[in-house]
């Protein structure tokens, strides 16, 4: 099977995107990848490190409101459909596969008129600006959440997978806490604000912590590379450590009793598949608010708590935090209640129905 991959811009769609690739070449060793990312974003150095071959293409977001940059993302949308084109017919693939970021649109959109089976993915709760343009010309559709199949007018177009993260989770080791200086016997609470960290979370953080001090539990905050010079001389017992990144994450959530995160679909697919009580604090700054509502999916089911970051406070994060770690059959619930969230093959299924689709002109002559 030959197939064209394209997500960029964030590693909420790289890495999804990589997922699908890697099973793609666990199941067919001899398929044939191409990804097709943007050709100044973060895709464009990760995506070779991983193996697989990577064209970049120039291509720019249309703003939100009215602005002259949006006759320029007009512009490169055209061009990039006219240079998509030219990709796919030389690479002539069975299947093209969108995962998200505005570099899918011309990509799929190329695909389609060309006569190409196009499927996408969505990993948020709801659709993105890019994936509700590139529905329109998919064969099939791939969801995170089953609340986004209402999103679609064409139900039979969709599929519940759930995000590829989740099963890549449960396959990783996991780690030894002694490696961050934590102790083996002590429950761990995880607090972390993805990789560049928030200000605001940091900020308020530094007196919130402080309710932790000499607790028999341990508290590990990742402030993000932005913000971990603040905490350079804080007054903290031994029991809570500060460090400003975490390499690899899913290996230390293995060992995580209570999580406090951000609600990027990736992550909640990791909490999913790898069973944890969670606090989740959506970020109010991303379009559409798409955070708060992939968090209430886990809400509403009683699989997850929520405290919105306007709302963050010491005493409350502290509660919650001890409700989960001293109330057993809280936690119980929590986790079990997340059972219904759980797609551990998801990439096996997202494979599966791309062999369906391409049917017999999988590895057609080139």
């Amino acid at each position: 099977m030959k197939v064209i991959i394209s997500a960029g811009g964030t590693g909420g769609h790289i890495y999804p995107a990589l997922a699908i690739a890697k099973k793609i070449k666990e199941k067919d060793n001899n398929s044939k990848i191409l990804y097709i990312g943007t050709s100044n974003r973060m895709e464009k150095d990760i995506v070779p490190k991983e193996g697989f071959k990577f064209i970049g293409i120039k291509i720019e977001g249309l703003k939100r409101s009215l602005s002259p940059k949006n006759l320029k993302s007009l512009y490169l949308f055209l061009t990039g459909i006219s240079r998509c084109k030219k990709i796919i017919k030389k690479f002539n693939p069975d299947v093209v596969i969108g995962v998200g970021g505005y570099v899918c649109a011309p990509v799929v959109y190329a695909a389609h008129k060309l006569g190409v089976k196009c499927c996408i993915h969505e990993q948020n709760s709801i659709f993105g600006i890019t994936n509700k343009f590139a529905s329109k010309f998919a064969d099939k559709i791939f969801v995170s959440f089953k609340s986004s199949i209402n999103s679609v007018e064409d139900k039979n177009k969709v599929i519940y997978t759930g995000n590829p993260c989740g099963e890549n989770a449960l396959k990783i080791k996991p780690a030894d806490k002694q490696e961050y200086g934590l102790s083996p016997n002590k429950k761990l609470v995880l607090i972390v604000m993805g990789s560049l960290g928030s200000k605001t979370i940091s900020d308020r953080m530094k007196d919130i912590l402080m309710l932790f001090n000499n607790k028999e539990y341990e508290v590990m905050f990742v402030t993000g590379k932005n913000y971990y010079e603040e905490y350079n001389n804080s007054k903290y017992t031994k029991n809570i450590k500060i460090v400003p990144y975490v390499d690899n994450l899913p290996r230390l959530l293995k060992k995580t009793d209570v999580l406090i995160s951000r609600a990027g679909a990736s992550t909640l697919s990791e909490i999913a598949c790898l069973n944890i009580a969670s606090i989740l604090v959506p970020s109010p700054y991303v379009t559409e608010n798409h955070q708060y509502k992939n968090a209430m999916d886990l809400v509403s089911s009683g699989a997850a708590l929520l405290l919105e970051e306007k709302d963050l406070k010491g005493d409350d994060v502290l509660r919650m935090v001890e409700k989960i770690l001293y109330d057993k059959p809280f936690a119980n619930k929590l986790k079990n209640n997340l059972k219904s969230f759980e797609v551990s093959n998801s990439s096996s299924i997202i494979y599966d129905e791309l062999v369906k689709l391409v049917g017999d002109n999988s590895g057609k002559d080139n």
